[in-house]
């Protein structure tokens, strides 16, 4: 007499009983050894009740209200603009990482360090062209995606009521996409880079009262130096890319909960 648990479902008799493929009988294989130990096919069945309990308490779609197909306004080109730009933001994430190995910003004194670990990626990393030119076509790829969602949304009336709050956070979206822009363009530290720079400070001492304090803070005084280029790469780094992403989940979560905007 064995004392191993009789399977009540008799998994593998029916398993043999269909016609599976390998694929199949793998993926069936890995669920039911989980099943067993951690209950995930009543977790996975606890989450399908939840999304469908939070889906009837949704608005209805101006597609939902009138019968219409769904599946058309994910698919048009106007309307997929958001899903592209996100998907390049992942590419200018996942390369900008890839980059921030072989990149550094300055040694104590010498910004030009910066410019010489491009020059590095550009010529003698191997795929370091290839890498560098996949992130800035993905980040420039970004900013005419999200400007052209913005454009779409304001002339299809997409951001009245209920949807001012997400019309405000695409706004704050586009903007930090901007000074996104802007702080990778002074990383690489090279004539174009230098007087972007020098024009960002002129064009914050110009601003009335606040304009000098302004300029230390971002630009780390009134000349381009090694502060500057060390402020450029941490903005870039360390603090525009979490702010950005949680602002896209919340901005995506907005979406989900009130449905796609279609035509008025």
């Amino acid at each position: 007499m064995s004392l191993e648990k009789k399977d009540e479902m008799d998994h593998k008799g029916w398993m043999k009983r269909k016609d599976l493929t390998p694929v199949e009988t793998t993926f069936l294989t890995a669920l039911i050894w989980m099943d067993k130990r951690i209950r995930l096919v009543d977790y996975l069945e606890l989450l399908e009740n939840l999304y469908y309990k939070v889906n009837l308490q949704m608005p209805k779609s101006h597609t939902e209200q009138y019968d219409l197909d769904n599946k058309f306004w994910y698919w048009y080109p106007l309307y997929a603009l958001g899903s592209f730009s996100t998907l390049a933001y992942v590419v200018a994430a996942v390369s900008g990482a890839l980059l921030g190995f072989y990149y550094a910003p300055a040694q104590t004194g010498d910004p030009s360090t910066a410019y010489n670990s491009i020059t590095f990626i550009m010529t003698d990393l191997q795929f370091g062209f290839m890498l560098r030119s996949i992130h800035r076509w993905s980040a420039q790829v970004m900013v005419a995606a999200v400007f052209l969602h913005m454009l779409r949304v304001y002339f299809t009336g997409a951001y009245k009521e209920p949807r001012e709050l997400n019309w405000l956070l695409g706004i704050v979206l586009i903007s930090l996409t901007m000074v996104f822009g802007y702080t990778g363009y002074l990383l690489p530290w090279d004539q174009l880079a230098f007087w972007a720079g020098q024009i960002g400070v002129e064009m914050s001492l110009s601003i009335p009262l606040a304009g000098e304090w302004i300029a230390q803070l971002l630009f780390g005084g009134f000349t381009l130096s090694q502060a500057t280029l060390q402020r450029m790469y941490i903005l870039h780094v360390f603090l525009l890319p979490f702010v950005v992403t949680a602002l896209i989940a919340i901005h995506i979560g907005i979406v989900w909960v009130q449905g796609i905007a279609e035509p008025h």
